[in-house]
């Protein structure tokens, strides 16, 4: 079943992910959807009938974006609840992140028309698996335009324990990597990715405070698409935590890692196996 066509069901609603640059990147489920549905709705039909003529598909298009989304929305759910299906793309990627779609798709559920996913190339996924690092990240999209705003937003940001990820455009990436240099600061890793699967790509990792550097450094690194990935900031010790590495600091030079995990947890009432952790981890340090 899975190597076989499978087209799209009447009265659904699919909500295609589409290439971000790279034209091949289109799934072959994402084929077998756009070719066999009633409708498709896109964000410009200019920019969609290119890739759908592509790949010789020739579907009535729908032009939603964010200017007409309610209204549209309202007769694309009419249309599904009459025993049609319709597929939403954006311009590129994932529609309803960063992108129109999320007024969609509330109305076809309102509607109780159901919505299947067709998942594909994400600028977020591409650059994240590049980017080497490991633990929680939190997808921010694009910060406001404004200064003001845009500066507030980073000072929310900054005590939170994971990494950040932005959507950015040319014009304001210069003023944008300052902020983040001057809100965030400069100890933190920046990824840079620039035009991600598309002829120009491009991936640099640095310091924040080697960011304005590197752009300034050549033209071309402040031209097209950008995601960048901000490193989480460092953890910060809390007064157990000191006090724990203070007292092991002292038993380490004259008694064994084990023994000195037992006593130091005797006086800080700290668990024995977490003093032993870093009771190793300071032996290693050099």
């Amino acid at each position: 079943m899975l190597d076989t066509p499978q087209p799209a069901r009447a009265g659904t609603l699919y909500i295609v992910a589409t290439p971000i640059g790279n034209l091949r990147d289109l799934s072959l489920r994402a084929l077998d959807i756009l070719k066999s549905v009633d409708l498709i709705a896109a964000e410009d039909t200019r920019t969609s009938q290119g890739l759908l003529a592509a790949h010789g598909i020739h579907a009535r298009l729908v032009a939603l974006h964010e200017h007409n989304e309610a209204a549209v929305a309202a007769r694309i759910v009419a249309d599904l609840r009459a025993g049609k299906s319709a597929a939403y793309i954006s311009d590129a990627g994932t529609p309803g992140i960063s992108d129109p779609g999320a007024k969609l798709v509330g109305a076809a559920r309102a509607g109780q028309v159901p919505i299947v996913p067709i998942p594909g190339a994400s600028a977020v996924a591409a650059a994240l698996s590049v980017s080497g690092l490991d633990g929680p990240w939190l997808f921010v999209g694009f910060l406001p335009a404004r200064a003001s705003a845009r500066r507030k937003a980073l000072d929310d940001l900054r005590p939170l324990p994971c990494a950040l990820v932005f959507y950015e455009a040319p014009h304001r990436i210069e003023e944008c990597v300052a902020d983040l240099l001057a809100r965030l600061g400069g100890e933190r890793r920046l990824l840079i990715a620039r035009e991600l699967t598309k002829r120009f790509e491009q991936i640099h990792q640095c310091t924040l405070a080697d960011a304005p550097a590197w752009l300034a450094a050549d033209d071309d690194h402040r031209r097209g698409e950008f995601v960048l990935v901000v490193s989480a900031p460092a953890a910060v010790e809390s007064d157990d935590e000191r006090e724990a590495r203070q007292v092991l600091e002292i038993l380490l030079e004259e008694l064994p890692v084990r023994q000195a995990a037992q006593l130091a947890a005797r006086i800080t009432g700290g668990r024995k196996n977490t003093l032993y952790d870093l009771a190793l981890n300071m032996k290693q340090e050099p």
